[in-house]
């Protein structure tokens, strides 16, 4: 009772265009283009004598060489 062939995939489903969508789907689409947008234009400025990588307050990692700075 072995069967050796292999199971066949699911057909993949063909993407939705945005003219086949509701009207309201395709306005929370378009306001969350928007929303990502403003985002873009919202990015932290760079910080000034700091540690690189993650937002150092999270890890309590206030300091570097003992002098705190950009706070």
């Amino acid at each position: 009772m072995s069967d050796t062939s292999a199971p066949t995939p699911a057909p993949e489903p063909s993407p939705r265009r945005r003219e086949d969508l509701p009207p309201a789907a395709r306005r929370a689409l378009e306001e969350a283009e928007a929303r990502r947008a403003a985002e873009e234009k919202e990015r932290r400025p760079e910080e000034v004598n700091g540690r690189g990588g993650a937002e150092p307050t999270r890890f309590g990692d206030w300091e570097k060489n003992g002098i705190i700075s950009d706070f």
